[in-house]
């Protein structure tokens, strides 16, 4: 006790803005609780009990009383090297014998860890405490009265606190209350003499008995729309409030006596809302809400179905047996709500040689822990490094006593990546909340993370394995070529729709249909001819011609047409292609396309490599008259425009979507608009051309690599805004040439591009993202990845020997360059 009073100075008091980590390590993934129970089968005891016997005799985790960071049992002696800090709260849980038909308690709210959050039977557990100082593991029991008052209240603080890793995920997991509709109050109901009988509805445009929606102007009885896996409706209550503009309609199924549980939806607010008349309005088609009983499942309640309820032969290789994989590099990851598209993008990253050298065979979790600031929570390289440790040790790859409930497979838990999650989405608003995100978004904003945190060790970055630079040839009617070049990281794709294989098959299917009148919807998946594109088309796309209308020529002095190529001036270590799925169909609705892409095995791009300027090529002049630089102060294309103010957005969101996507087209401004509805500055006039640039932005412009004078130009054509400015630099590039690399491939290359990678043209696919759903912000994300010679199919925490890999399915396709 003496020893513990002389340390007194190094406990702290927690105060209500500390956050105390009491749930996981933050080195590793170790856990208060023992990770096998006495009663796991004795042959998977047997094996692995001989690499963690020490942990699992003690296990538990070490709270340091000072910066209230959690440690493993091997961990915490390197916090004590680093810290000096010697008092811990040592807290180790044991699972409770629960129950095996204890009912499975219904999640009411959209969170985890709250009263009416998801349970998912989750084991219960007895919690012991103990005071361990260090270095020699001093132990003292709590509670108990003869430890100092500071102590014992600094531990019930700790205890009683929510731990820091379950306060951030239930903060991104609580959903926002239901609002009232503004068009609620003042709505308008046709007198037509509907009366809604309490039961027995169906869908007044097809025989849809369920999911049904009573549209509260007029009283039709529509059903809702089609979910992304076929079930649902047939879209007819959202067809026919794009008919009438009938704002309201309540689900039936969900009206009882508590009104307040009912799902209203607004398809102009494009939510479920609140309607504080819904008596009323229910009482004009004769509806007695007080004798209503539930039988559908509302919005929300769907979503949370849909959330813990989801379906893995529905996703990929269904009806195929999953035989389980354990070990080093076969560790799941869990979902941690919609969290999908993070575990397919990290598991195919970590099956690199520039991630797997970085975080984990040349980088130990003791030096990324000496090299991290105090709280190692926050450093991006830390928690990288625990991931790469976590999910290539093999130390959490293994079964668990409990078999699969659904399959009767032996699983394992996987790792929770909360704390990679947490410091890799921070400051993002989409990453950081818990709505599903488009697999390709993260994995640009993962690499862009992963160089900021390796500025000052480049030659240690392994992002750079991911980037090649691309040269963009532009030849004018004169005659004369300029030459733009930067550096992706990605090859994103077109699918040439006209270059299918199987034409034939098409036009006899798509005749069958219109003959016997079927719909696709109506027909089974092995009915349905999709059009199937080789890979080696979609390539093609990327190179071929393409013209630019109204471009400024600076030999002809005026606008002109000219011929754009796009070749590339290195080729990665390891190439990422994104297929354009996603289109807008007829009335600009977004529509992904239900097509196959035939993948090999090896792909051969060495027929794209730039040539860089050819003999006899002359250059375009470098300077850029005045009235051309004002010419090019972003203006919105009319025609996108008119086209968005037709789909019901205002004027001017619709010209700086426009202006902020150099007028690419309507897509890509409709996909602009929609992710900055709720910037700040949406409704702010756009900005006009100001004589004054900030000297800030244009050092930053310089240290791109683009002269002063250049950037200048482009600030002043942009408003001042640093983003639309490069976009104006790359979209003119006869106004930098004279700083740009335009001579042949062979000589020597700007600083940039000469710290690319470079190698052959031939590639071999070893990874495979796909996705499932209508949207790339809905469904599912799945990875399959080439290990040791054998297809693994990579499922949030199912880890398995893949029977078929959908190689014609996919949504990215990683390869890795083969040696010559």
């Amino acid at each position: 006790m003496e020893l513990l009073r002389s340390n007194l100075s190094r406990v702290q008091i927690p105060e209500p803005t500390h956050r105390i980590y009491k749930h996981e390590c933050c080195l590793s993934f170790d856990t208060p609780v023992k990770p096998l129970s006495f009663d796991t089968p004795f042959i998977w005891r047997r094996l692995f009990d001989s690499v963690y016997d020490f942990q699992r005799s003690e296990g538990g985790l070490f709270v340091d009383m000072n910066s209230f960071l959690a440690f493993g049992k091997d961990y915490v002696s390197w916090n004590y090297e680093k810290t000096r800090n010697p008092v811990y709260l040592h807290i180790k849980e044991s699972p409770k014998s629960v129950p095996e038909d204890r009912p499975l308690k219904k999640p009411t709210l959209l969170a985890i860890g709250v009263d009416g959050g998801f349970d998912n039977k989750e084991p219960e557990y007895e919690e012991s405490y103990s005071i361990v100082i260090l270095p020699d593991f001093v132990s003292l029991p709590f509670p108990s009265v003869e430890l100092p008052e500071k102590v014992r209240i600094a531990v019930d603080t700790v205890m009683s606190a929510v731990g820091a890793e379950r306060r951030e995920q239930v903060a991104a997991w609580t959903a926002e209350g239901k609002k009232v509709s503004e068009h609620a109050l003042a709505l308008q109901q046709i007198k037509s003499g509907v009366v809604i009988p309490p039961s027995g509805w169906k869908c007044s445009k097809c025989d849809k008995t369920e999911n049904l929606w009573l549209n509260l102007t007029d009283g039709m009885i529509l059903c809702g729309r089609k979910n992304w896996d076929g079930t649902g409706g047939n879209n007819h209550a959202v067809e026919h409030y794009k008919e009438t503009n009938y704002p309201l309609a309540v689900k039936l199924g969900t009206i009882t006596a508590d009104l307040g549980a009912a799902d209203v939806y607004s398809y102009p607010e494009d939510d479920s809302v609140l309607d504080p008349h819904l008596a009323q309005h229910l009482a004009h088609f004769g509806i007695d809400f007080s004798t209503m009983q539930k039988t559908e499942m509302t919005t929300a309640e769907r979503e949370l179905d849909q959330n813990t309820n989801f379906d893995w032969n529905r996703i990929q290789e269904s009806g195929k047996e999953l035989v389980p994989v354990f070990g080093p590099g076969y560790t799941g990851l869990v979902n941690l709500g919609n969290s999908c598209y993070l575990a397919a993008t990290m598991q195919i990253l970590f099956s690199t040689h520039s991630f797997i050298s970085r975080y984990f065979s040349h980088q130990s979790l003791k030096l990324a822990f000496e090299m991290a600031p105090a709280d190692p929570t926050l450093d991006i390289n830390m928690q990288l490094t625990k991931l790469g440790h976590g999910l290539l040790s093999g130390k959490y790859s293994i079964p668990v006593a409990e078999k699969d409930v659904a399959t009767g497979d032996v699983r394992q838990e996987g790792i929770p990546p909360r704390m990679f999650k947490s410091v890799v989405a921070a400051g993002h608003a989409e990453f950081s909340s818990m709505r599903q995100q488009d697999a390709l978004d993260f994995f640009l904003h993962l690499l862009d993370k992963v160089e900021r945190g390796n500025n000052m060790r480049p030659d240690l970055d392994p992002s750079r394995s991911f980037k090649f630079g691309v040269e963009e040839k532009i030849l004018c009617s004169s005659g004369k070529v300029s030459y733009n070049k930067r550096d992706d990281c990605i090859l994103s794709l077109n699918i040439p729709l006209q270059e299918a294989t199987n034409k034939d098959e098409l036009e006899a299917f798509n005749n069958q249909k219109a003959d016997k009148g079927l719909e696709e919807d109506n027909m089974s998946t092995d009915e349905i001819v999709r059009p199937r594109v080789p890979l080696e088309a979609c390539l093609a796309t990327f190179s071929s011609p393409e013209q630019i209308r109204d471009y400024y020529s600076t030999a002809l002095k005026g606008k002109t047409t000219a011929i754009k190529t796009t070749s590339l001036t290195s080729f990665p270590d390891y190439l990422v292609l994104h297929m354009r799925k996603f289109v807008m169909e007829a009335g600009w609705v977004p529509k992904k396309l239900d097509v196959y892409i035939d993948v090999p095995d090896v792909i051969d791009i060495s027929h794209m490599r730039s040539k860089g300027l050819q003999p006899g090529e002359e250059l375009l002049p470098d300077d850029v008259p005045e009235e051309a630089m004002e010419s090019a102060q972003p203006v919105a294309n009319e025609e996108i425009v008119a086209q968005l103010v037709s789909m019901g957005f205002s004027q001017l969101h619709c010209q700086k979507a426009a202006i902020n996507t150099s007028n690419t087209g309507v897509e890509e401004a409709m996909t602009w608009l929609l992710s900055h509805m709720d910037d700040p500055d949406i409704d702010a006039p756009i900005s006009n051309q100001t004589s004054d640039v900030d000297q800030s932005s244009v050092d930053t412009l310089i240290s791109f690599g683009f002269a002063e004078e250049v950037a200048r130009k482009a600030l002043k054509a942009s408003g001042g805004d640093i983003e639309k400015a490069t976009d104006w630099i790359f979209n003119n590039p006869n106004a930098s040439i004279s700083d740009m690399d335009v001579s042949s491939s062979n000589s020597a290359q700007t600083p940039a591009q000469s710290e690319l990678p470079d190698g052959g043209g031939r590639y071999k696919l070893f990874g495979i993202v796909s996705h499932i759903g209508t949207s790339t912000h809905c469904g599912h994300y799945v990875a399959h990845i080439l290990k040791e010679g054998r297809w693994v199919i990579f499922n949030d925490s199912k880890v398995g020997v893949s029977t078929n890999p959908p190689k014609d399915m996919g949504y990215l396709y990683f390869f890795q360059r083969l040696d010559n």
